[in-house]
């Protein structure tokens, strides 16, 4: 016997209400993949679940709440490059998952980076306020007394987070993420096998004293009663096997409390090779070297992973040959070991499962590489390591068999199936019943149109693989955090990440309405019909100190003349028609003759609203929303409302940003054009030392 396997396991600890504890039972022993050597106990037995849930709700959510989303942006930030500073403590411990440096890289530098792209993205694309509003103000009377507007507010639950086995780590912090960043505490339930993973990077959490204690709480082992105790006001997001979600969702309390569930489960994803791309082309070779990393990397263990690589009939057997030869030249072995590219399976139980799911596959396909009985290894313990070499199937019938599209051997396993037309694989695609993503790799425009929207339906993204893209694509298996990551039907339903629109999974929104006075209070935001103020002095003059929502400025105004638009089309070299054709403009059905510029109505009301000495006001940066609503004719004479719309002041920063709403009317009050204008303002003038 080793000395690696006479090692003494750690036990594992949960962290709920504010303390590590252990579970009062014995507990399972958890093994490292490759040598089965014991890592770890777990056991949550005789844990206090209800407890965790109320100090969640009562003592963490409000401290969370009452942080900015800038605020809860720069925590995660900053515990993200505390995570990097130490990475490769859990690089150490994922080689016992079985994951190689490389399959390690992608949870966990890719998880930290998930972290730190969700803190980026909150504070560039959120507004530093408690509160975010969601699309326009929709006005519900004539005269502007009665509006409505919708708003998003944290949730006032825990978020659930129940994780598979495969990303101890990117699997928790691709959720907590979005999850904090919307202001919800969170309790993390890692699948036990490589729970030991997760319990180290929360410990590393917990050390740090960036969160809020408790701001994430950690279950190492079974969840218990934990979802009898959840409300309507708490989430419950898992990742795993459909069988499993679909015993969570239907849970009664969830049922009973219409508890919001998202589920991410594991799909027959497809790579499809278009007809364009034979042998011999760079989009063929691409589908290989893509096919072949699916299967391998994480030993397969990905809920993303390629099981179904759909060709052309005419270049079936040029695949299964490609695939094959790539395949056997993949090392496989203890992942410790740099030669090694592929690592084992998580467990044992996890190879006799693949095993078994490869015997249903087999009835109706044939295995044309690799051998799942037998194991070759170039290191690590071939009988007690969970080792699988890469299996390959082949069906030459794929529309006919059921087996194929519908079991799935979570490893290095996958099915060529062959199609004779476009529709026909796009129709093998959809027997997955529902997926996380798709693949596609052609260089004809016709094939990407055709097959993309004919996946687009059934999978929750779609990857386009040719050869200008192929230095800089992410590839098949890597969710982004920009990107959603979820699918309908049988992926789960779900829907996690994609930006900001993962944050406003645990937001609630709220349509309230009301005077447009008291709406403007609420939100934080300007709207017409709410309170202005003009002071005296010029809004442009004041720092974010002295600003206030709903300071306004009514310029003087401008007659607008015909040397004036020529001049513009002149200088700017916009001659079209409308300018300088008097006829032809007259001939437009919108025109009574010609009209001045868009741009130059623009030009003009910033020049009447425009404070031009040195102040606050650093920078214009953007216009939003611009619209040209009447024309503009020779002798008009225009004037500008400017109000200020919404202050966003820069956490760490000397200065912050403001919106202004603009309002260009024409002598008769007919308004001309509306837009934002956006600025930098500095938070105090003269800026201090």
């Amino acid at each position: 016997m080793t000395a690696a396997v006479m090692t003494k396991p750690r036990d594992l600890e949960s962290y709920l209400a504010g303390r590590w504890v252990r579970g009062a039972g014995k507990g399972a022993t958890l093994l490292n993949a490759a040598t089965g050597a014991p890592v770890a106990r777990i056991d949550s037995s005789g844990v206090d679940f209800a407890a965790a849930l109320a100090y969640g709700r009562e003592t963490v959510g409000p401290k969370l709440r009452r942080l900015s989303f800038h605020e809860r942006a720069a925590m995660l930030k900053a515990l993200g490059q505390k995570l990097m500073e130490l990475k490769e403590e859990f690089y150490a411990l994922s080689l016992a998952t079985g994951a190689t440096r490389a399959d390690g890289w992608i949870d966990i530098e890719g998880g930290i980076g998930t972290l730190l792209s969700y803190a980026s993205k909150a504070r560039r694309e959120l507004p530093n306020t408690r509160v975010l509003t969601d699309g326009e103000v929709e006005p519900l009377s004539k005269d502007n007394s009665f509006s409505a507007q919708h708003i998003l507010t944290p949730l006032e639950g825990v978020a659930i987070h129940i994780n598979a086995f495969n990303f101890p780590v990117w699997g928790m912090l691709e959720k907590v993420a979005p999850t904090l960043i919307a202001g919800v505490p969170t309790i993390v339930k890692p699948a036990s096998q490589t729970a030991y993973l997760t319990e180290l990077v929360v410990r590393r959490i917990v050390e740090s004293g960036i969160l809020p204690e408790g701001a994430i709480q950690l279950i190492a082992g079974s969840v218990g009663d934990l979802l009898d105790h959840v409300t309507g006001q708490d989430v419950v997001t898992f990742t795993g096997s459909a069988w499993t979600g679909r015993k969570l969702r239907g849970h009664p309390a969830v049922v009973e409390n219409s508890v919001r569930f998202t589920m991410e489960a594991d799909s027959l994803n497809a790579a499809i090779l278009g007809p364009d791309a034979g042998p011999g082309t760079p989009e063929f070779d691409l589908f290989v070297k893509e096919v072949a990393r699916e299967m391998t990397v994480k030993a397969g263990q990905k809920c993303t992973a390629i099981r179904r690589a759909i060709a052309p009939r005419d270049f079936a057997d040029a695949l299964v040959t490609a695939l094959g030869e790539r395949l056997a030249k993949v090392p496989v072995g203890d992942p410790a070991q740099e030669s090694v590219r592929m690592g084992p399976l998580a467990s044992l139980d996890q190879r006799q499962e693949v095993r078994d799911r490869i015997r249903e596959l087999a009835a109706e396909a044939e295995i044309v590489a690799g051998d799942p009985d037998r194991v070759a290894i170039v290191s690590g313990d071939a009988e007690r390591g969970a080792f699988l070499n890469p299996v390959l199937l082949y069906s030459a019938a794929p529309l006919r068999a059921n087996a194929i599209h519908d079991v799935e051997a979570f490893g290095p396993v996958a099915t060529v199936m062959a199609y004779d037309d476009l529709g026909e694989a796009i129709a093998l695609a959809r027997r997955g019943k529902g997926s996380l993503v798709a693949s596609l790799f052609t260089d004809d425009k016709a094939v990407a149109e055709e097959t993309v929207l004919g996946l687009a339906p059934f999978h929750g993204r779609v990857l386009i693989g040719n050869r200008l893209s192929a230095k800089s694509s992410t590839g098949h298996g890597s969710p982004l955090p920009a990107l959603v990551h979820g699918g309908p039907g049988r992926a789960g339903g779900g829907e996690e990440m994609g930006g900001m629109r993962g944050v406003k999974h645990y937001l609630q929104r709220t349509a309230v309405q009301g005077t447009p006075r008291l709406l403007a209070a609420v939100t934080g935001r300007w709207l017409e019909g709410a309170d202005t103020q003009a002071d005296g002095v010029h809004p442009f003059r004041k720092p974010l100190a002295e600003l206030r929502i709903g300071d306004q400025l009514v310029t003087a105004t401008r007659e607008v003349t015909l040397d004036d638009i020529e001049h513009f089309a002149n200088f700017t070299g916009d001659i079209f028609y409308a300018h300088m054709d008097e006829a032809a403009a007259k001939a437009n059905p919108f025109f009574d003759g010609r009209v001045a510029h868009g741009y130059l109505i623009v030009s003009f009301a910033a020049g009447l609203f425009v404070d031009p000495a040195p102040g606050p006001v650093l920078a214009n940066y953007g216009v939003d929303n611009l619209r040209f609503l009447t024309p503009v004719y020779p002798g008009d004479v225009l004037g500008v409302r400017l109000t200020c719309k919404e202050i966003n002041p820069r956490s760490g920063a000397e200065h912050g940003e403001v919106r202004w709403d603009c309002r260009v009317t024409k002598q008769d009050g007919a308004l001309v054009a509306q837009y934002d204008v956006l600025t930098m303002v500095a938070k105090t003038w003269p800026p201090t030392a």
